[in-house]
C-alpha cells in the first residue's frame, strides 16, 4: 500500500506542475513516513541523510565543470569556425548544411557532454545558415535537436557520469569509451534521413550557389577547437588525469581560447557565464540529490524486489524483458529528462541486469540511446525545445520532420542492443 503510495504522490505531483525534484522528494520523504510511523521522528532523519548521500559522491564534481565547459564553448565562436572548416571539407549544395550541423555537433559532443548546449552552440551558427540556404525552420530546428542528442553518446558525458554513481560495476573511463562507437553510428544513422529529406524535397537550393571557405584558413581557425577533444580524451586515456580533473582543464582550456585566442569572450562576460552555468548545476544536482530520498524509500519499502520477482518469473523470454525495458524508457523519455530517468529507473532495473548477467557498462550506453532518443521525442524533448527556440517555431511543427529522424536513431539503438561487442569492444581493447 506505501509502495502504491510512493509512486502515486510522485506521479500527482508531476502532473500539477511540481518540479521533477521536488516530486521525487515529496514522495519519497512522505513514503518514509508512513512506513514509520511507530518510531521517533517517524524516521525522517534518513530524508537529509540520504539527501546528502545522493549528493557526496566523487564522480559528480565533473558534472558542474563540463555544463561550464559547454557554456564557455558556446560563447567562445568555435562553433562557427567549425561549421566553416566543415563545409570547406563537404562543399555547398542540396543536404550539405544538414550534414554539416550534425558532424558539428557530433565533435562539439566531445568537448561539453550536454545535448542542450550544444544545440544551442550548433543552432546559433545553423539554423541562420540554413535559413540563408532555404531550408524550412521546423526542418533546421529537428535536425539540430536530433544532431545534438548524439552528445550524451560522445565522451565526455554527464549521463554517464551519473549512471556510474548509480552503477558501481561501470566506471566512467569504460562508459566513456564504450560510448564512443555507438555516438558516431547514432550519428551516422541521422545523416541519412537528414541529407534524404533535403534532397527529396529540394531543399538548400540557394547553398549551392554561395560561396566555399578556403579549407586551409578554414582549417588554421579552427585547429584551437579541435584541439580540445583530444586534450580531454587523451588526456584521460594516457593517465594525465581522471574525469573530474579533465572537466576542470576543459574549463580552463576553454577560458584560453576564448579570452585569449579568439577574443570572443571578455571579463565581464564571465559572470553571466557562470551564473548559468552554476543555475543548471545546481538544478541537475539538486534532482539528483532529491532522487537519493526516493531510491532509499523504495528499497526500504521492499519494492524493487517484489517487482523484479514478478518480471524473472512472467514467462517472458531474456530479449522480451529487454524490448519491454526499452519501449518503458523510450516512453519515459517524453515526458521527462534524462537524468531523472536514470535516477528513477535504473535503480529498479539494476537487479534486472544482474539477473540476466547483461554487461554493465553495455546496459548503460543503450539506457542513454533511449535517453539521447528521449531528448528529441516530443512533448518533453530539451534538445528540440532550444532548437525551436532559436528557428523562432512552435516544436508541434517539427514534428514531421523529426519522425524520420527518431527512427534512424531508433535503428541504431537496436543495433547495439542486438551486437554487444558495439559498445564493449573499445572498453575492452584499451584494458577499462
Amino acid at each position: 500500500m506505501t509502495a502504491t503510495l510512493l509512486f502515486v504522490l510522485f506521479i500527482g505531483a508531476m502532473l500539477i506542475g511540481v518540479p521533477i525534484g521536488a516530486a521525487l522528494g515529496l514522495a519519497g520523504t512522505v513514503a518514509i513516513g508512513i512506513a514509520n510511523a511507530d518510531i521517533p521522528w517517524f524516521g525522517l532523519m534518513a530524508v537529509p541523510q540520504n539527501f546528502y548521500a545522493g549528493l557526496g559522491k566523487y564522480p559528480l564534481l565533473a558534472i558542474p565543470m563540463f555544463v561550464l565547459v559547454g557554456s564557455i564553448f558556446d560563447r567562445s565562436g568555435v562553433a562557427l569556425r567549425l561549421v566553416n572548416l566543415a563545409v570547406s571539407i563537404v562543399g555547398r549544395g542540396p543536404g550539405m548544411l544538414p550534414l554539416v550541423a550534425i558532424a558539428v555537433a557530433m565533435f562539439l559532443g566531445g568537448i561539453s557532454g550536454s545535448g542542450p548546449a550544444t544545440a544551442a552552440a550548433v543552432g546559433g551558427v545553423m539554423i541562420a545558415a540554413m535559413a540563408r540556404a532555404g531550408y524550412p525552420a521546423p526542418y533546421s530546428a529537428a535536425v539540430v535537436g536530433a544532431a545534438a542528442a548524439t552528445d550524451i553518446l560522445i565522451p565526455p558525458s554527464v549521463a554517464f557520469i551519473v549512471y556510474s554513481v548509480l552503477v558501481p560495476g561501470a566506471s566512467v573511463p569504460a562508459l566513456f569509451a564504450a560510448g564512443m562507437i555507438p555516438g558516431v553510428l547514432a550519428g551516422l544513422a541521422l545523416i541519412v534521413p537528414a541529407v534524404w529529406l533535403a534532397r527529396r524535397h529540394r531543399m538548400g537550393a540557394e547553398e549551392a550557389h554561395l560561396p566555399r571557405p578556403p579549407f586551409w584558413k578554414s582549417l588554421r581557425e579552427a585547429a584551437w577547437g579541435l584541439v580540445a577533444p583530444v586534450l580531454i580524451l587523451g588526456g584521460m586515456r594516457a593517465g594525465w588525469f581522471t574525469p573530474t580533473e579533465a572537466a576542470v582543464v576543459a574549463v580552463f582550456y576553454g577560458l584560453f581560447v576564448g579570452m585569449v585566442v579568439h577574443r570572443t569572450i571578455r571579463v565581464r562576460d564571465l559572470f553571466d557565464i557562470l551564473r548559468e552555468s552554476g543555475e543548471l548545476s545546481a538544478v541537475i544536482l539538486l534532482v539528483v540529490s532529491l532522487a537519493g530520498i526516493f531510491a532509499f524509500s523504495l528499497s526500504t519499502l521492499g519494492v524493487i524486489d517484489p517487482v523484479t520477482t514478478a518480471i524473472v518469473h512472467s514467462g517472458l523470454s531474456e530479449w522480451a524483458v529487454l524490448l519491454l525495458i526499452v519501449l518503458l524508457l523510450v516512453l519515459a523519455g517524453m515526458v521527462l529528462d534524462g537524468i531523472s530517468i536514470f535516477l528513477i529507473f535504473v535503480p529498479l532495473l539494476m537487479p534486472l541486469m544482474n539477473h540476466y548477467q547483461w554487461d554493465p557498462v553495455w546496459f548503460g550506453v543503450l539506457l542513454t540511446l533511449n535517453v539521447a532518443i528521449g531528448q528529441f521525442t516530443p512533448p518533453m524533448a530539451v534538445n528540440l525545445m532550444v532548437s525551436s527556440r532559436i528557428a523562432g517555431v512552435p516544436m508541434e511543427a517539427t514534428s514531421r520532420w523529426v519522425g524520420w529522424l527518431l527512427v534512424a536513431m531508433g535503428l541504431c539503438m537496436l543495433l547495439v542492443m542486438i551486437w554487444p561487442p558495439l559498445a564493449t569492444w573499445l572498453p575492452q581493447y584499451l584494458g577499462y
